[in-house]
């Protein structure tokens, strides 16, 4: 499959979920990013939600910005979140949806998913569910979702446009894109491009 950049996917996919493994299995070691309620704070998180979570919930979250800033998600509505890592972003929005709305957090990394699985039972969180998965290739069925959220995970992925093509693939029509991520204006030579390291930095 032809990507947008000529970085390999396959060893970008190995570098990124190395590196949130261990935020996975070790959320209070020093990253090059914040994380946990300290960051969920700093980005505008509602501070009485965040802090009604468990330790768990919170400590693995490294989002880049709150993608509920842009609409605060209806009851009843169903949610896809690509990259949803340990499921901060899926508990918040399984609070807006309230029991008639579901949430399914995808992601790729085994340790995320694992604790993401076992935070959702502790809660008794019965419309959230975690899905093994790429943002490339959604296990999501077309037109399932009201809204799609991510938070600081399309930057990391090589084919954008494929990413984009499932989100729209996943979505209902009239539904909702809400995602917070990085972006770049100025031209990055090839070099750079090719650079694994600077892609997970």
């Amino acid at each position: 499959m032809e990507t947008d950049t000529q970085v390999n996917a396959e060893r970008l996919r190995a570098e990124v979920s190395s590196k949130y493994r261990d935020v996975a299995l070790r959320p209070n070691d020093s990253y090059h990013f914040h994380t946990g309620r300290f960051l969920a704070d700093r980005l505008g998180y509602d501070t009485s939600v965040v802090a009604a979570l468990p330790d768990e919930a919170v400590e693995s979250f490294a989002g880049v910005a709150n993608p509920f800033s842009l609409r605060w998600l209806a009851a009843g509505e169903k949610v896809v979140d690509i990259g949803s890592g340990a499921g901060f972003d899926c508990f918040i929005a399984a609070g807006q949806v309230g029991p008639s709305g579901r949430v399914v957090g995808v992601d790729m990394t085994a340790e995320m998913l694992e604790k993401s699985r076992r935070t959702a039972a502790a809660m008794d969180m019965a419309n959230v569910e975690f899905r093994a998965g790429l943002a490339e290739r959604l296990p999501v069925e077309d037109g399932w979702a009201d809204v799609v959220i991510s938070n600081g995970v399309i930057n990391l992925c090589a084919d954008k446009r494929q990413v984009f093509a499932e989100i729209r693939r996943v979505l209902r029509p009239g539904g909702h894109l809400q995602f917070s991520d990085i972006a770049n204006g100025q031209p990055v030579p090839e070099a750079a491009i090719r650079n694994i390291d600077l892609w997970t930095a």
